[in-house]
């Protein structure tokens, strides 16, 4: 999905993105026979390492099976940090939960994890209430001011697109989106950064100019936006500043204050607040869209589209 300058770099980032994602995918695995998994240690011995809790104190018994558990079942070596939190109880009786940061090399992850109080069984995965829309507090939890939207405000379905400019996959995203959407005039659509700086050199800088377009003219952002991801495979780091003053002149903008605004204070404040909502809502890769606050990451044409049938379909009255 992503691409790097050189092979080696590739390999390397390739083999820890599939331990992160190994990771974030983890089901329900169980802790009572964690001691003969590590070679006779006790759950109190096991711990891979020296480190601490992150408020200082000594870890658990139970951080110590868990790091021990996952460093087994994932065969993390000691260049993987793992940081456990101390178990607290959770919202479910019978069950506690702690969070594990996971680092990588430039790559990181934080992951919720439930645990019984008897410290035998470890769960990764969502508690949902059955009593509450599934989707409300993601839709809650999703920043709309000031992003650039596209249709109706008051239109019946949202997609929120998170994106970084230079991932190949998100260009492919807003193919998808060019030829669908005129189909389906009852989508809006909220664009927000997500640049992955760590993948993609020149990410930020195309973020920095979809937002000063988009300060100087909203509209004009949507042209910009077009220009970056059909001429994505000519931009390159060395030439990003100058392709995003020829896009922003093509579509109209003042250049003088577009390059101002590209080296100021207030565009880059903008990206970062879009790329730490979208950390917020644990957003680990790009593209990742909500449909009225349904995650779908990728650029699966056929699961977006049953995604906005599905809603538009909630909004026509029941037949009787």
């Amino acid at each position: 999905m992503k691409r790097f300058n050189t092979q080696g770099t590739e390999a390397s980032t390739r083999s820890s993105q599939r331990r992160i994602r190994l990771f974030a995918i983890a089901a329900a695995v169980g802790l009572a026979c964690l001691p003969a998994i590590v070679h006779g240690q006790t759950p109190a011995s096991a711990s891979s390492s020296g480190k601490t809790a992150a408020a200082g104190a000594p870890l658990t018994v139970l951080q110590k099976s868990v790091e021990a558990y996952l460093r087994h079942l994932y065969a993390f070596g000691p260049n993987v940090q793992l940081t456990i939190s101390e178990p607290k109880n959770s919202e479910v009786p019978g069950l506690l939960e702690t969070t594990v940061d996971l680092k990588d090399g430039e790559n990181s992850q934080v992951a919720k994890f439930y645990l019984s109080k008897d410290g035998k069984y470890l769960v990764r995965g969502e508690v949902s209430d059955l009593s509450k829309d599934p989707l409300a507090e993601t839709r809650s939890r999703i920043q709309l001011k000031d992003a650039p939207s596209l249709g109706d405000p008051k239109a019946p379905v949202t997609l929120v697109e998170f994106s970084d400019f230079q991932c190949p996959v998100c260009r492919s995203l807003h193919d998808v989106l060019r030829s669908m959407l005129p189909n389906y005039p009852q989508v809006r659509v909220v664009f927000k950064d997500f640049p992955i700086e760590v993948l993609h050199p020149w990410a930020r800088t195309a973020a920095l100019a979809g937002r000063c377009a988009y300060q100087q003219d909203p509209k004009a952002f949507w042209k910009v936006y077009d220009a970056i991801y059909d001429q994505q495979e000519v931009i390159s780091a060395a030439n990003a500043w100058t392709k995003m003053a020829d896009f922003a002149a093509e579509s109209g903008l003042n250049p003088d204050s577009f390059k101002a605004c590209m080296a100021g204070p207030e565009a880059a404040a903008a990206v970062d607040a879009s790329r730490a909502n979208g950390q917020a809502l644990e957003i680990n890769s790009t593209p990742t869209v909500f449909v009225n606050g349904r995650r779908l990451v990728g650029a699966d044409p056929h699961a977006l589209e049953q995604y906005i049938q599905y809603e538009l379909a909630q909004q026509k009255p029941a037949n009787n």
